[in-house]
C-alpha cells in the first residue's frame, strides 16, 4: 500500500508540472439573458484538502445555472462565481489529503459550481466513477438530475414499487431521469408535458400515461387513470397555482415533493385537504447542502442506480450539446423549453 500511495504522489506531482496556468471558461459578465455568458481565461484552479482537480470533458447545463445567470441563484459561500454544478472528466491532480481516486481516473462530479470551465474542483466524496460503458458526455448529465431525483423521491417521497408516482415537466432533465428510474424500481409512472412529441418521449421511457398540460387537467385525468385512488408521490418543479391541483391529484397518505417554482413560490392554502388525507408536503434543495450529505447520496446512486445504468436500464437522455464557448447558446436552449432531455457543453 505504501508503495501504491508513493507512486500516486509522485504521478500527481509530475501531472501538475505539466498542467496549464491557466484555462478556458465561460463566466458571468453581469445579471442578464443568454448574452451575458462570456467565454473567458482565467487561472486554473488548485485541488484543496480532500479535493481532486478535474479535466472537464463535458458539463452538464441546468435550470440553476439559468437562475444564477439572471441574478436569481447566487453561488454558495466559497464556491466559485462561474456556472456549472456537474461535470465529467479525467482527474488531473490530487489535493491533501485525496486518496480515494488516482490520476487518469474517470469520473462525474457534483459541484457547487465552476463546471464551465476546462478544469474544475470537487470534494472526492462527490465524485463517482464514470459507469462502464458509458461517454463523458451522457456521464456529464448525470450528477444534478440524479442527485435531485434520488434523494427527492426515493428518500424525501419513499417512493416504493407497486406504488404511482407523478412528475411534472416530465421531459426536462429531472422529469426524464425520474420517469426511468420510478419506473424501473417498480412505481406505475404518470408524466406532465407540454405538447403531444413531449408526450410521446415520456411514455417511451416508461410513463404509463403523459398528460399534455396544455389541453389536459392532470387532476382529471390521474383520477380517472387510478380509480379515483390518487398517486402516491408527486414530484413538483411548478409550485404557484400547481399546489391545490396536486393535493387533490395525491392518493391518502400521499406525499408532495417541491424541487422548485417555475410557477411562484407564494401561494395560499386550504390546510383541510392535507389534513383529511393526511399529506406530506415538503422539498428540498441540494445546492447548498453538506458535502457529507451530498456524500451520502453519491453512495446510494452508486450502490443502487449504478448498476441499473450499466445495465443500460435507465441512461441520461440528451437533448443537445454545444461547445463551452457557446454556452449563450446553450442556455437560450433551454429557455425556449423546447429540448427534451438534457443540454451538455462539450470541452
Amino acid at each position: 500500500m505504501a508503495g501504491a500511495a508513493c507512486a500516486r504522489d509522485q504521478g500527481t506531482k509530475g501531472m501538475n508540472e505539466s498542467l496549464p496556468a491557466s484555462m478556458r471558461c465561460v463566466e458571468i459578465a453581469e445579471p442578464g439573458g443568454p448574452e451575458v455568458l462570456r467565454p473567458c481565461t482565467r487561472p486554473r484552479p488548485e485541488p484543496g484538502h480532500g479535493e481532486v482537480l478535474i479535466a472537464v470533458a463535458a458539463a452538464g447545463v441546468n435550470r440553476p445555472d439559468v437562475l444564477q445567470r439572471m441574478g436569481r441563484y447566487p453561488p454558495p459561500r466559497g464556491a466559485p462565481d462561474l456556472p456549472g454544478l456537474e461535470v465529467a472528466g479525467t482527474v488531473a491532480a490530487l489535493g491533501p489529503g485525496a486518496g480515494r481516486w488516482g490520476v487518469g481516473d474517470r469520473v462525474c462530479a457534483l459541484l457547487s459550481g465552476g463546471g464551465y470551465a476546462a478544469f474544475c474542483v470537487a470534494p472526492e466524496a462527490q465524485c463517482l466513477p464514470l459507469p462502464e460503458g458509458l461517454a463523458m458526455v451522457p456521464a456529464a448529465a448525470i450528477p444534478e438530475t440524479f442527485f435531485t431525483v434520488w434523494t427527492n423521491v426515493f428518500e424525501r417521497g419513499r417512493l416504493a414499487a407497486g406504488e404511482r408516482f407523478l412528475v411534472h415537466g416530465g421531459s426536462s432533465g429531472i422529469g426524464t431521469t425520474a420517469i426511468q428510474l420510478a419506473a424501473t424500481r417498480g412505481a406505475r409512472v404518470f408524466a406532465t408535458a407540454g405538447s403531444a412529441e413531449k408526450c410521446a418521449a415520456c411514455e417511451r421511457l416508461g410513463a404509463e400515461r403523459a398528460i399534455d398540460y396544455a389541453r389536459e387537467d392532470f387532476v382529471a385525468v390521474i383520477d380517472e387513470a387510478t380509480g379515483g385512488g390518487g398517486v402516491d408521490v408527486i414530484l413538483d418543479m411548478v409550485g404557484g397555482d400547481y399546489l391545490a391541483r396536486n393535493l387533490k391529484a395525491l392518493a391518502v397518505e400521499g406525499r408532495l415533493v417541491h424541487i422548485a417554482f417555475l410557477g411562484g413560490s407564494r401561494i395560499t392554502l386550504d390546510l383541510l385537504p392535507i389534513m383529511l388525507k393526511r399529506l406530506t408536503v415538503t422539498g428540498s434543495t441540494l445546492r447548498p447542502r453538506s458535502i457529507e450529505e451530498k456524500a451520502a447520496i453519491a453512495e446510494a446512486l452508486e450502490a443502487e442506480v449504478w448498476p441499473l445504468i450499466v445495465a443500460g436500464r435507465v441512461a441520461p437522455v440528451i437533448d443537445s450539446t454545444f461547445a463551452l464557448e457557446d454556452a449563450a447558446f446553450a442556455h437560450a436552449r433551454m429557455e425556449s423549453r423546447a429540448h427534451i432531455g438534457k443540454i451538455v457543453l462539450t470541452v
